[in-house]
């Protein structure tokens, strides 16, 4: 006897049951991160650490371990099966609570990991090079106020520093700046008069120059008919026919031509 019934298919099982076992070393559960692992009740999934695919994991009750599963080209007619992750051990030596442990306390970092607003980082101004610097003149009063604000600050200079036989400590620094204070200090006297004898100099130039400004435009007033006369002289063709025995002088230009190669 024959129907028209169209035949249906059987139910599948809801984890594929199979008795192979994967050679590789198995995969611990404590070295995955939170979030590539489910370890919920009856949705035990996992990422396999070759492919990147969550796939689920069967015999949880016996010997755990991944069903086989598909890295690429998934739901094609011809689609790729991960050899590596396929049928591989899972040992399971995380607790399902503590999990959900960690991945509760690890939801609040990830929330706030928002992006930032980004500010417009400040135009620095730039350095200027060592011969755009003006060095500052160096004397012995401006040596005298850092060598007294330094001892105002250090306290090896006020004698709180000692040594292991209670001596008090010598601090170089500021043997350093007294040393630099006297040495300016006999110095100054000479230069204040290099300072004085430059500054006579100067004045005495300018006097000088600010005095021979008439004297040369007058100088100028009187050889300027001279220059005129000698501008319109040097304009002037001279008297007679051009000569023929001499060269043309050439107008285009003043190089000769190179051959052609």
């Amino acid at each position: 006897m024959t129907t028209t019934a169209i035949p249906t298919a059987r139910k599948r099982c809801r984890k594929t049951r199979t008795k192979k076992i994967n050679p590789l070393p198995p995969i611990v559960a404590s070295t995955l991160a939170a979030n590539e692992i489910d370890l919920a009740p009856g949705k035990e999934h996992m990422v396999c650490p070759e492919c990147r695919t969550w796939c689920p994991i069967t015999g949880i009750n016996g010997m755990p371990k991944l069903v086989p599963h598909h890295t690429d080209r998934a739901g094609t007619p011809n689609p790729r099966r991960c050899t590596a992750g396929s049928d591989r051990r899972v040992t399971l030596d995380i607790a399902a609570d503590d999990w959900r442990t960690t991945l509760i306390e690890a939801r609040p970092t990830t929330a706030f990991r928002r992006a930032t607003k980004v500010l417009p980082k400040p135009k620095a101004t730039p350095i200027p090079a060592a011969s755009q610097l003006t060095p500052a003149p160096l004397s012995a009063e401006t040596v005298r106020r850092a060598f007294r604000q330094h001892q105002q600050q250090c306290r090896a200079c006020k004698g709180e520093i000692t040594s292991r036989d209670g001596m008090p400590l010598p601090c170089r620094d500021g043997e350093r700046l007294a040393v630099t204070f006297l040495r300016l200090l006999r110095q100054e006297p000479r230069r204040r008069a290099v300072r004085d004898f430059f500054a006579q100099e100067r004045r005495r130039f300018d006097r000088q120059y600010a005095a021979a400004a008439p004297t040369r435009a007058a100088q100028w007033d009187a050889v300027l008919p001279k220059v005129a006369d000698a501008d319109t002289w040097r304009t002037q063709l001279p008297v007679g026919d051009v000569p023929t025995e001499a060269p043309a002088v050439p107008l285009t230009t003043l190089h000769p031509k190179r051959p052609a190669a």
